[in-house]
């Protein structure tokens, strides 16, 4: 009588081990390795992971026009951290030379000071995480809702400032 009770509790622990593990990976934080450098005219230049990122304080930007240079333009809401804050790490104390974005592939734009307010380092599109809803884009992206959407860099691996 023991070993079927032993036998019952452990086959219970089973199924709730097995109940967490399919919820952690339903809803939750992706795990994804990236991150993002700030180098250039910095005081302290800084490397940011994906998880620094996914605990700084969100920014939400609802209803933003993408003004596209190709097809249609598009209205999307974005949170992700602050690109202010994020610079203030860096110590980056002048942008009025802008900043330059780097993507994954090389692609490469720079971005004035006035274009920069407001930005940040998006994580989520319309309430999905972006490398879920968007994989080929993910798992970050550069939203400035003060600027032509070409210039919001998708899997952006660097900024350096000018």
């Amino acid at each position: 009588m023991r070993n079927r009770t032993l036998i019952h509790w452990l086959g219970m622990l089973g199924l709730s081990v097995l109940a967490l593990v399919i919820a952690a990976g339903c809803g939750g934080t992706p795990q994804v390795d990236w991150d993002l450098t700030i180098t250039g005219n910095v005081g302290n230049p800084i490397t940011v992971s994906y998880a620094d990122m996914v605990k700084m304080d969100q920014v939400d930007l609802t209803d933003i026009l993408m003004e596209k240079s190709m097809g249609e333009d598009e209205v999307h809401s974005w949170v992700g951290a602050s690109l202010g804050e994020i610079l203030v790490k860096a110590e980056a104390t002048d942008l009025s030379g802008g900043v330059t974005a780097v993507a994954a592939d090389g692609y490469a734009v720079d971005i004035p000071e006035q274009e920069l307010k407001d930005a940040i380092i998006a994580l989520k599109r319309d309430g999905e995480w972006i490398t879920d809803a968007e994989p080929d884009k993910g798992p970050i992206r550069l939203v400035c809702p003060e600027t032509p959407a070409n210039r919001w860099v998708f899997q952006i691996k660097e900024i350096n400032v000018k």
